[in-house]
């Protein structure tokens, strides 16, 4: 395990007016969670040194469901100084897992899912080797990662009792969700597309990876936060998803970013991170 100190006074940060004050974590990195084609499925752990509340957020570490590997301490120190979404959950005493799926173009959108759903067991299984509390379960994305999390929040099992591998028996249930500008509806995306090779697959596949039609009373809590300028992923994907969860007793919010486009930079990143922040306080703590 190895330890990080990031000292933000020490760095002017262009982006956001603010800092964070020193915060200290360890690093668990590399952790096998699953093996698939020949692969390990890998997701880091960082743990706050102080103020640890013992629940535990996957990061949906995703971008077009592609899943490139950055060096976890230099996300973590780019996010304190932004006052990013990563270094704000920390600072809070949240357990943080940088899961990463297997990645496009070789596997797919259903891939990727079914990827995270064991990503979630698996925490679950080690609860207790990792300080958290296996009830109070988050997830959290942006884009493709804020569909794996709506996926995770809209289409949970209890897991499969029989199975030989104990892990599988564990529920793939989380109990909160952060979504930013999520594509909840994927049946018009699916087909040839040489920016997004994860959406060639199967097109009777595009129901079952499309969170807005899953949608039932005992989903999780979700938030979505979406820019009203985001020519990537329409503002209606958010509003279609945020009716659908209301339509179906279950709490949600949409927070609209105002002139922000498929990313959040300068005080709209932290206006996104403190939102985020206080969903899940409010569903796993409060």
């Amino acid at each position: 395990m190895r330890k990080s100190l990031i000292t933000c006074a020490l760095f002017v940060a262009l982006a956001a007016p603010q800092v964070h004050a020193a915060l200290e974590y360890d690093v668990r990195q590399d952790v096998i969670y699953g093996h698939k084609a020949g692969m390990a499925l890998t997701l880091d752990v960082v743990t706050p040194h102080a103020n640890g509340n013992g629940i535990g957020l996957l990061c949906m570490m995703s971008r077009g469901w592609a899943s490139s590997w950055t060096p976890t301490d230099e996300m973590m120190r780019q996010s304190a100084i932004s006052k990013g979404r990563f270094a704000s959950v920390v600072e809070e005493g949240f357990t943080l897992f940088l899961v990463w799926h297997g990645s496009a173009p070789q596997f797919k959108v259903p891939d990727a899912v079914s990827d995270m759903r064991r990503a979630v067991r698996y925490i679950r299984h080690n609860s207790s080797e990792f300080g958290v509390d296996p009830t109070k379960l988050g997830a959290f994305g942006a884009s493709a990662g804020g569909h794996l999390a709506l996926m995770l929040g809209t289409t949970a099992d209890e897991g499969d009792a029989e199975s030989d591998d104990l892990v599988e028996r564990e529920s793939s249930r989380i109990a909160a969700v952060v979504a930013y500008f999520p594509p909840v509806d994927l049946r018009t995306s699916v087909g040839p597309n040489p920016e997004i090779p994860a959406l060639e697959f199967d097109a009777a596949l595009a129901d079952s990876v499309s969170p807005i039609l899953h949608t039932t009373k005992d989903d999780a809590p979700a938030l979505m936060v979406h820019g009203d300028r985001d020519e990537a992923v329409p503002i209606s994907q958010s509003e279609d998803m945020h009716k659908a969860l209301k339509a179906a007793d279950v709490e949600s919010d949409l927070l609209i970013i105002k002139d922000a486009g498929h990313a959040f930079r300068g005080p709209n990143a932290g206006k996104a991170a403190a939102a985020q922040v206080d969903w899940f306080k409010k569903h796993l703590i409060d």
